[in-house]
């Protein structure tokens, strides 16, 4: 498929010449000012928003949101309206940056990179073994280069061990999925938000995270019952008709105890149970000991408002159940995740409109990645240790069985924990900002320290993970380079080229494709020639699994339909025709804001009642909740808990901190929650200078005193860069997602500075 940039110069060595104009937030250039305008999905969150781009001279020059998309459908967040921005940063990464004798980098062009790149890391292997070097990948690149990253140090360069970023946002909801339903598979449409008589929002702060989704919940006309478990009164929580703040943690036991409620009051679905399901029997009797007097005292809600809620469940017509982070970055998440499924099943809240058991992704492509990273799961979410599943992706992608490794890789924290015992000497960092985001950051920053040699591979040279590099790799960013992303809802969206990348920053695509020649390992992939040849094999990959879109031609495919969710087989491409078909003989008699075919594709899965397992059966899946691994004590009385700040920031800031615009919008200052009751106490006043203490580190913060939060507990947004020099480096044992939103701090006022003179 030819992009919008086709006439711009690929060759790395080109300077970048001038910069597009810079259009601010709700700024849209006139129809005059552009000569074209092409639709794209945006890069920031998982909701996968439409975007259109309006360029001039093929270069992008702005963007406003698209009106028919069935995402967003005309809406945009903050993010997404300035997009472009972090684009035309001063600091992006223009040239390969070597660390020289004098511990400076400095820029070296790709011949050198390449060289240095492949004899370090080969040198490091032949001392130490295979499995010495590994890497860490994203959720932020397109599918199409995921899976080229993974087949190329895995099945070329023999790194039996990669991770990605995923594993600190979805890697909780993939695993409690695949136990669940036999297959990592958000079962519902974004029209769910608009369907449900009541939304239950677990561990999610949904209008502050994503933006786009909440309006969605607001389109519903049914006057829905809008329910948040939460420990703090988010902006949700503000936006909801029920709020309950349990106390951190206690989430497991509380839903334990709902699910035992709707048991006894018949408030079930026993024919479903039946017909789907296995284990509910043994679920049944588990749930015996949750009594409503247990529960309350461990979650702090009433018996009273406990039953209210299972009432509201129960007689619920279409009830739909969602998480975010809250749920999944817990030490015991996977079977939290696991007890809204089981809530779900147990009252037939499943492949209905309205209803599901719904995960919401957090990055862009991290159902790409959870699909096609190559990481956890073989390619196409199949198993490294099924050796049909092997000789199945071999005789795929033409290689050598003995190529595809028989083991599982480690995960994040074990790669981590492979650098701290000795086993990991080289470490290739793609795409992600591991230096500010990875939990105890001060531990994870020593043992950067320790390595033989260390790749940095982003759009920028300034993140903190980049300072550590021994060799720096200059990427091209979103909008500079073509491939896809799948959103929450499973939909794959188009990213094109609309943009020229900066210097000699290559797509991440072209970086491994060279690799790959130089490791010597390029005939391994003499195929994969574009990002589109890849999404071609890549189709080969789905068919017959679960995820299956071997239906879907190519991106023209992709971008005519405004996106397709899987899974979209061979059989799938005819209900489009008669979509297309049915629309054209109505086209007289339909209304403008319905009339286009892309707005009634809403794919929803288990609409017959069957799963993945071998049987077609769901699973109930318990385990008894375990205490929290660092509670509040004597020395340390607070609970710190972590998550989104604003809807203007993401992740850590490494694009949004680019815009002037959105810095505006948040502020600028670390800052910790604190409830009136607490501050009084410790005698601190709004804005007051406060250090945060925990057992691995001390921040510096303003004090933001509010009646969100309650008392005994405090909140810090995750955006910061020092606020993982606090948080305790727990991990979910099934899911290994690390548990960012408990650990216990102390907290004190610092001297107050004495006002200046006017």
């Amino acid at each position: 498929m030819s992009t919008v940039a086709d006439n711009l110069s690929t060759t790395p060595t080109e300077a970048f010449v001038e910069q597009p104009q810079n259009f601010g937030l709700g700024d849209v250039p006139s129809p005059a000012q552009y000569d074209n305008t092409t639709n794209v999905v945006c890069g920031y969150c998982s909701t996968g928003c439409g975007l259109n781009v309006h360029l001039k001279n093929s270069q992008a020059i702005g963007l406003s949101p698209t009106q028919d998309y069935p995402v967003n459908l005309g809406m945009a967040c903050p993010k997404g309206w300035e997009a472009l921005t972090p684009l035309y940063s001063n600091d992006r990464a223009t040239k390969p940056l070597l660390r020289n004798a004098n511990g400076k980098l400095e820029a070296v062009d790709w011949d050198m990179a390449m060289q240095v790149f492949t004899l370090r890391l080969k040198a490091i292997q032949d001392k130490n073994g295979k499995d010495s070097v590994a890497w860490l990948g994203t959720g932020q690149i397109v599918t199409e280069e995921m899976a080229y990253l993974g087949a190329l140090a895995k099945f070329g360069m023999g790194i039996v061990h990669g991770d990605s970023n995923t594993r600190q946002c979805m890697a909780t909801s993939a695993v409690a999925y695949k136990q669940s339903f036999g297959f990592d598979a958000p079962p519902y449409t974004y029209k769910d938000f608009e369907e449900s008589d009541v939304l239950i929002f677990i561990g999610s702060n949904l209008c502050i995270a994503h933006p786009i989704l909440w309006q969605r919940v607001l389109r519903n006309p049914h006057q829905p019952e809008i329910v948040v478990i939460d420990p703090r009164k988010t902006e949700t929580a503000m936006g909801a008709t029920q709020h309950y703040a349990i106390q951190p943690k206690s989430d497991l036991t509380f839903l334990y105890g709902i699910a035992k409620l709707l048991i006894e009051n018949g408030w079930i679905d026993p024919s479903y149970i039946s017909e789907h399901t296995n284990a509910y029997e043994a679920f049944v009797a588990f749930v015996q000991p949750f009594s409503s007097q247990m529960v309350a005292a461990a979650s702090g809600i009433s018996a009273e408002r406990l039953l209210q809620l299972a009432r509201l469940i129960g007689e619920g017509k279409r009830v739909s159940f969602w998480w975010t982070m809250g749920v999944n970055q817990g030490h015991e998440s996977t079977r939290t995740a696991q007890a809204i499924i089981n809530l779900a099943l147990m009252t037939g809240n499943m492949g209905r409109p309205g209803t599901g058991a719904n995960s919401v992704t957090g990055q862009c492509n991290a159902m790409g990645s959870r699909l096609f990273s190559n990481t956890s799961n073989l390619l196409g979410g199949r198993d490294f240790l099924n050796a049909a599943d092997r000789e199945q992706v071999a005789r795929i992608l033409h290689l050598d069985p003995a190529l595809i490794p028989d083991q599982n890789s480690w995960t994040y924290d074990q790669i981590v924990s492979g650098i701290e015992n000795d086993k990991i000497k080289g470490l290739w960092i793609i795409a992600t900002n591991s230096s500010h985001s990875w939990i105890h950051q001060n531990d994870f920053n020593k043992l950067l320290q320790k390595l033989d040699f260390l790749v940095v591979q982003d759009i920028y040279h300034t993140t903190e993970t980049a300072q550590h590099a021994d060799l720096f790799l200059p990427a091209a960013a979103w909008g500079e380079k073509e491939g896809t992303f799948i959103n929450s809802e499973r939909r794959f969206g188009l990213v094109k080229r609309v943009s020229k990348s900066p210097g000699e920053a290559l797509s991440d695509f072209n970086i491994f494709k060279l690799i790959g020649h130089y490791w010597g390992c390029a005939h391994l992939f003499s195929h994969w020639t574009s990002p589109e040849r890849v999404f071609q094999i890549l189709k080969e990959l789905s068919r017959g699994q679960p995820c299956d879109f071997s239906g879907i031609e190519d991106y023209r495919a992709i971008d005519e339909a405004g996106g397709i969710q899987w899974p979209f087989t061979e059989s799938s491409k005819f209900e489009v025709q008669s979509l297309k078909f049915e629309e054209a003989s109505a086209q007289d008699n339909l209304k403008p804001q319905t009339s286009n075919f892309k707005l009634r594709q809403e794919r929803r899965l288990f609409e017959d009642g069957k799963f993945f397992h071998t049987d077609g059966k769901a699973r109930f899946i318990f385990e008894q909740p375990r205490p929290m691994p660092e509670p509040p004590c004597q020395q340390f009385p607070f609970v710190l808990m972590t998550g989104r700040g604003t809807s203007a920031q993401w992740h850590t800031q490494t694009r949004t901190g680019k815009s002037e615009i959105l810095r505006r919008l948040y502020p600028a200052n670390i800052y910790v929650e604190l409830n009136p009751a607490d501050a009084e106490r410790l005698q601190i006043g709004p804005n007051d200078r406060v250090q945060i203490s925990s057992r691995r580190g001390r921040v510096e913060a303003y004090a933001f005193i509010t009646y969100t939060i309650q008392s005994g507990q405090a909140f810090i947004p995750m955006h910061y860069p020092a606020v993982n020099r606090l948080t305790f480096p727990a991990f979910d044992p099934y899911s290994r997602q690390p548990s960012y939103k408990a650990c216990a701090v102390d907290i004190s006022r610092l001297d107050r500075k004495p006002k200046p003179r006017s």
